[in-house]
């Protein structure tokens, strides 16, 4: 998968709007930088006002353009406010980024008296997303202009085990997005939907375990987002990826064996948590063969 160059970014973004969500570290803040480094105006979104100013300033500091609105992404009403309030200063916006969102690491038996981790997750990674798409898009569609990139999962395309929350929520937001595709194409907006491995971001600090997992740098992960907004394809997935997707349309018993093995080489979401030990060769090996997806 070759990374745009600096100039195509420059030419795709210079001068454009773009709301980034969870813009305040991880994938977020790593593509405000690279997006405002390379023109564009970034709109940053997130809970914590403090580290919203510091990404902007960072921005600043390398001679780009960037504004902060703290909004609570769970909270409907907050997005709609925030989004009036962008529309009303910007007047427009080219390029909305969902890329807030929350993981939860847990085996659906240990979920059963837990229903707010289902809760939780939709609340922001579909419900959150979905609202703020609602506030751009009346006037991508008057424009005749724009796109949504969305973060979503590998896990989406290869059914990771201890992840049924999460993956459910961002297949929420996959299946409203093709939906949504294709009512806008001949509005020329464009959908993408980035399905991202493992990156390593403060939302997988807490799993010890994952340390020494392949993963992406936020560096690579924002290249993604940023190649998503230059070639503009309706999805953008790993080989791996790709290849998950595919043994479960054609050999979903086979798709479903090899997740079983992987769920029960890993430990716990509890267990994980606590670990400091490296993985074992059985681990080692099951990661590379699936770089990129979580267990």
């Amino acid at each position: 998968m070759a990374n745009p160059s600096k100039k195509a970014i420059t030419e795709a973004v210079q001068g454009k709007n773009i709301i980034i969500t969870g813009a305040s570290s991880g994938i977020g803040e790593h593509t405000a930088k690279l997006l405002g480094a390379c023109g564009a105006q970034v709109i940053l979104l997130a809970r914590t006002e403090d580290k919203l100013k510091k990404v902007k300033e960072s921005i600043e500091e390398l001679g780009g353009k960037a504004s902060y609105y703290p909004c609570d992404l769970t909270n409907m009403d907050d997005i709609e406010k925030i989004s009036q309030q962008i529309l009303a200063d910007f007047e427009h916006v080219d390029v909305l980024v969902n890329n807030a969102g929350r993981s939860i690491r847990r085996s659906v038996h240990e979920s059963v008296e837990r229903f707010h981790d289902f809760e939780r997750t939709m609340e922001i990674n579909y419900f959150g997303a979905v609202k703020m798409i609602l506030g751009v898009l009346p006037v991508m569609m008057a424009r005749q202009t724009g796109q949504i990139v969305n973060i979503s999962s590998i896990g989406v395309l290869a059914n990771s085990p201890r992840f049924g929350a999460y993956v459910a929520s961002k297949a929420a937001l996959d299946a409203f997005s093709r939906c949504l595709a294709a009512e806008v194409k001949g509005d020329n907006i464009k959908i993408t939907n980035i399905f991202m491995p493992l990156v390593r971001t403060p939302m997988i600090a807490p799993t010890k375990l994952y340390r020494y997992m392949p993963a992406l740098s936020p560096d690579e992960a924002a290249m993604r987002v940023a190649k998503a907004i230059v070639d503009k394809p309706n999805s953008i997935a790993s080989n791996m990826g790709k290849i998950a997707s595919a043994t479960y349309s054609l050999v979903p018993a086979f798709n479903v064996g090899v997740q079983s093995i992987g769920y029960r080489l890993y430990p716990s979401s509890k267990a994980a948590q606590m670990t400091d030990k490296k993985p074992n060769l059985a681990q080692r090996a099951f990661a590379r063969i699936l770089p990129g997806e979580h267990h």
